[in-house]
């Protein structure tokens, strides 16, 4: 009798060590699916961020395409030599976009020697210009445009830093899916910690980048003020980089305590065992 109630007494806890096990693997799964999922909506948002002109946007009043002044700024604004004031004051007035790599304005497709027809979306074409690597690292001044100002050190970094963190971001997260598909092949989570720290990284850069993005914003208006009837306000690109940091904040916290809990409780269940 005794040796039947030992038997029933390991069979209740091989029973519950399997329900307890399963209940314990269907819950580190759920975590761990939800991260990725996290992750990989992060990732899209921050990579459609990164390559598209719509961080700031400029609303300005329609300007006359038959203006010699309109033709001379649209010149010096295309120009390779084009300074900081120089396209700044093409963007205020004609409803730029400004990205991380290029910067956009609205321009009239043709120029009348009559009185022009009644402006239409039709008769406007976006002209882009590329930020090339040298203009990326190039010195602020102190008062834009006057190379004689002195540098401004603090803009500066400002803007060389909102260019290089999210890909800084971008290359952490896409390093943090290599890991957390070699702990998919592997079949453990230890290495999804790992995964975390990496978002986690990854959300610090993101955020850095919104915050100097802001920060150099707010500094250069301080520097050229908006003309009148010119308005400026963050677009949907800056939207998406300010939505991709919470994301992956998120995933990091996931993948970290899925990661964490299972060892912990793996250490107890196999003390338990032992016992």
């Amino acid at each position: 009798c005794a040796g039947d109630r030992l038997e029933n007494k390991t069979s209740v806890s091989v029973a519950s060590w399997s329900s307890l096990n399963a209940r314990m693997d269907n819950r580190f799964a759920t975590a761990f699916v939800i991260a990725c999922v996290l992750s990989l909506i992060s990732t899209i948002y921050m990579a459609a961020s990164i390559g598209t002109d719509f961080w700031y946007e400029y609303r300005s009043p329609v300007q006359e395409n038959s203006s010699d002044l309109n033709k001379s700024i649209w010149t010096d604004f295309d120009s390779d030599e084009a300074d900081e004031k120089t396209y700044n004051d093409a963007l205020f007035r004609f409803n730029g976009t400004v990205g991380l790599w290029r910067r956009c304005v609205t321009i009239p497709q043709n120029t009348y020697w009559y009185s022009p027809p009644e402006r239409t979306e039709s008769f406007d074409v976006t002209k882009c210009v590329s930020f090339t690597l040298n203009e990326q690292f190039m010195e602020k001044f102190v008062d834009p445009g006057n190379h004689n100002s002195g540098i401004d050190l603090l803009r500066t970094y400002l803007w060389r830093c909102q260019f290089l963190l999210p890909f800084v971001s971008l290359g952490l997260m896409c390093f943090g899916a290599v890991i957390g598909l070699c702990a998919c092949i592997c079949r453990s989570l230890y290495p999804t910690i790992a995964t975390g720290i990496l978002h986690l990284l990854a959300g610090l850069c993101t955020l850095g980048s919104v915050s100097c993005y802001v920060a150099g914003i707010e500094l250069l208006h301080q520097k050229l003020e908006l003309p009148e009837n010119v308005s400026g306000e963050f677009g949907w690109s800056f939207c998406l980089a300010c939505v991709s940091a919470p994301l992956q904040f998120m995933a990091s916290a996931l993948f970290i305590w899925a990661a964490h809990t299972n060892r912990k409780e793996y250490t107890l269940m196999k003390a338990y065992r032992v016992a």
